[in-house]
């Protein structure tokens, strides 16, 4: 028979988290302590278990946030996380049957759109899921490259206890005004400044400083750890940063200048996700001093509903398209098939169910890959079915789709 889907039970929440680290077994898993720290921010009704009998094979789990999206809109979507099969029961179909049920409760739900990070890359393509946004590590030799920068506002040392009641409100006020950022749980403040330690992550041991405007208002924030180097008895020690966020341009780059100028340090090195292109590299003298040292995929679209997602965001250039959406779950018509006209003037959009001709047939796989603007639909494309039934709809397409600005997301989850 088939396992059977559905949300788990309070009394098997640690069976939830021992099948969990049969997958991710390069974690420490101790699942009655995860059971027990975890509980209190779990939504058991999402948190699905794929049953054997009694016995727990697969494991799923989504949480609601918000996700800006282009024009600073902030839209109601789901996370998903903690997806794993047991090594023992692979290539059984058990994961497109979470997925196929997460995309129902989801569609019920009311959810505009499902997002992931995508530990594997063939997996999710196959279920609607396109990639968003792009991340990028970078190395700082300070040494060599000074910021041509003044001071601006203020620099304060905080200890954890009053980073657990600054950050929050300073993160959400930058996460408002960058798209492809989300919203963080009030929990997740805990582990990453140390406050408390979560079962099966290392524990945060870092400095912190909050940068203030010229107002005394915390406007931007930095967490950052460091790595001992000494040559011949000379300090060359590694900074590992491991948040930076400002409200404004200038409060990002004086936190960077302060970072830079620090004694003994020789080297930043970027440990969560930064922008591919980051505009502090252009304030420094010498700009090869930063480097990028990687660069790949971050977060993960899925829409649902695309009327409300396209009609949402804000729009750079004018134009007019009807595009048909494939969109496949389980061998049926997934939630985002349809045929749609979607129409920009000055910027807004207007997108509606049409019998119309279509321009253009797209997989919803491109179309959310696309949709924040960060990635070409073009590329989105390449292999993924496409029809033009215009002349140049594809690019017309894209063009209405893209940004100037780079969506970004720093939030692993």
């Amino acid at each position: 028979m088939p396992p059977v889907i559905r949300p788990v039970r309070d009394e098997e929440l640690v069976d939830w988290f021992a099948a969990f680290g049969t997958a991710f077994y390069i974690w420490p898993n101790d699942a009655q302590a995860s059971a027990d720290a975890r509980r209190p921010n779990m939504d058991l009704d999402r948190t699905i278990g794929a049953f054997d009998g009694d016995a727990i094979v697969g494991t799923f789990r989504t949480f609601p946030t918000r996700l800006t999206i282009p024009g600073n809109e902030r839209i109601d979507v789901s996370a998903v996380s903690a997806v794993s099969v047991r090594p023992t029961h692979r290539r059984q179909g058990i994961l497109r049957r979470l997925i196929a049920d997460d995309v129902a409760r989801s569609v019920e739900r009311g959810d505009v759109a499902s997002i992931l990070i995508a530990a594997e890359w063939p997996i999710y393509g196959r279920f609607g899921y396109g990639p968003a946004t792009w991340q990028a590590t970078w190395s700082l030799r300070v040494r060599e490259a000074a910021l041509l920068l003044d001071p601006v506002g203020s620099i304060e040392i905080v200890d954890r206890e009053a980073a657990r009641n600054l950050l929050p409100d300073v993160y959400d006020r930058c996460a408002a005004n960058q798209p492809g950022e989300i919203a963080r749980p009030p929990s997740r403040w805990d582990h990453e400044l140390g406050v408390r330690d979560v079962p099966g992550r290392p524990p945060w041991r870092g400095a912190i400083v909050v940068h203030r405007n010229e107002a005394g208002k915390p406007d931007g924030f930095a967490r950052f750890r460091g790595e001992e180097k000494w040559i011949d008895m000379s300090p060359d020690h590694v900074m590992l940063l491991d948040d930076l966020h400002g409200e404004t341009p200038a409060a990002e780059l004086d936190l960077w200048r302060h970072l830079a100028q620090m004694d003994l340090t020789a080297t930043i090195r970027t440990e969560h996700p930064r922008r591919p292109l980051e505009p502090v590299k252009w304030f420094f003298s010498n700009p090869r001093a930063a480097t990028v040292t990687g660069l790949s995929d971050f977060l993960w679209l899925r829409i649902f509903d695309v009327p409300r997602f396209l009609s949402a965001r804000r729009y750079e250039r004018d134009g007019e398209l009807v595009l048909d959406v494939v969109d496949d779950v389980d061998g049926a018509a997934g939630p985002a098939s349809g045929r749609y006209r979607l129409v920009v003037d000055g910027g807004a959009a207007t997108c509606e169910r049409t019998d119309a001709k279509a321009d253009l047939t797209i997989d919803v796989r491109a179309l959310s890959a696309a949709a924040l603007g960060g990635t070409r639909l073009v590329d989105a494309s390449r292999t993924v079915p496409f029809e033009e039934h215009r002349p140049g709809a594809l690019r017309d397409a894209e063009g209405l789709l893209l940004t100037a600005e780079a969506p970004w997301c720093s939030t692993w989850f």
